[in-house]
């Protein structure tokens, strides 16, 4: 993810922001077996993609949050907190 938001630094060159690049590797990141069977029709296959999209692209503008060092130690230390 870190590497497809730097990707998107380069956007006025290559066209490929942050809403392009979430179009175009959503449906991989976040592959879906129902899209992928018959009984999925056209309408709903595409909202599915759309929010996969919506999902990538929020992700990608917030990969440094996400990511970071800082959210993992706190989820970490949360996760043991509960047990």
């Amino acid at each position: 993810m870190r590497h497809l938001a730097r990707l998107a630094d380069y956007c006025s060159i290559t066209n490929m922001h942050t809403k392009n690049l979430a179009i175009v590797w959503a449906p991989n990141l976040l592959r879906s077996k129902q899209i992928e069977s018959a009984c999925f029709s056209g309408t709903a296959a595409f909202m599915e993609v759309r929010i996969q999209s919506v999902v990538v692209e929020f992700i990608l503008n917030h990969v440094d949050v996400l990511f970071s060092s800082k959210l993992s130690s706190v989820i970490r230390d949360g996760a043991g907190a509960s047990s």
